[in-house]
């Protein structure tokens, strides 16, 4: 084995289910990778490594040295969000829970390990998404709809935005903002709507340096719609009621009749 490489001794491998992985903000999730070990292999011998990597920077989530936990490595973002196994590691697995996601801990994420007789490294990307929006009427009218959206579970603070059919921006209510013991974010506004022609309006939460976007769709139907006067909400990926009222999917939201 004379003159090749120790990192080509260690066998490294990512053991999540897909290289994309899912999850939700405020929720936990556990990430999982292995390695190669002897008989004789020690904790106190091992020097780990796990990084979150984005476009804008490269944060240390858990940094182990010697066997021994130096948090002094570790960013302030995940401050008491991560738990490691350590009897995972005698068995040649790093096992690293991350709670109360925020959609900022979305990125790649990569460990490097060195046992003392081999090193090598490997990573897992996560995307973290926030809440849907979910739109209330507040107050419907003959001439005008007041209608209310909230979105919970951000990080950084986002912004809310609602638009026409035609992508233009409505002139809404100021943002309220509500920052949690957990440091996430609750964003919600309303917006009067006239009833004058049939619309549909669209409440969007978005995150500009995450590229973050979830959004919630209502029609509006005029006052001189004949077909129906039925309002309409709109899960981004599933129908909740059709124009006529009556049930496609999976039911959200309370139909509210004029």
């Amino acid at each position: 084995m004379e003159g090749v490489p120790l990192w080509i001794l260690i066998l490294f491998v990512c053991l999540l289910l897909s290289s994309s992985y899912q999850a939700e903000e405020d929720h936990n999730i556990t990430l999982e990778w292995t390695f190669t070990t002897k008989p004789d292999t020690s904790i106190s011998a091992l020097k780990i490594r796990c990084r979150l990597i984005t476009d804008q920077q490269l944060l240390t989530l858990y940094f182990l040295y010697d066997g021994v936990e130096v948090s002094e490595f570790q960013d302030e973002s995940f401050s008491g969000r991560v738990q490691s196994d350590k009897d995972a590691l005698r068995e040649g697995r790093i096992r690293l829970q991350l709670s109360r996601l925020r959609t900022e801990d979305s990125g790649l994420y990569m460990c490097d390990v060195d046992t003392g007789y081999g090193r090598g490294y490997n990573s897992c990307r996560v995307t973290v998404s926030a809440s849907t929006p979910i739109m209330k009427v507040m107050s419907n009218v003959s001439s005008r709809l007041v209608l209310q959206c909230e979105s919970a579970g951000w990080y950084p603070e986002p912004e809310l935005l609602w638009l026409d059919g035609e992508g233009n921006l409505l002139s809404a209510g100021p943002t309220e903002t509500l920052r949690g013991p957990d440091d996430l974010y609750t964003v919600s506004s309303r917006v009067t709507v006239e009833k004058r022609h049939s619309n549909n309006i669209t409440c969007r939460v978005q995150q500009r340096n995450t590229n973050q976007s979830r959004e919630t769709h209502i029609h509006v139907p005029g006052n001189n719609d004949s077909h129906s006067q039925t309002i309409s909400l709109f899960h981004p990926h599933h129908v909740l009621w059709d124009t006529l009222g009556q049930p496609v999917a999976l039911v959200l939201l309370a139909v509210v009749e004029s």
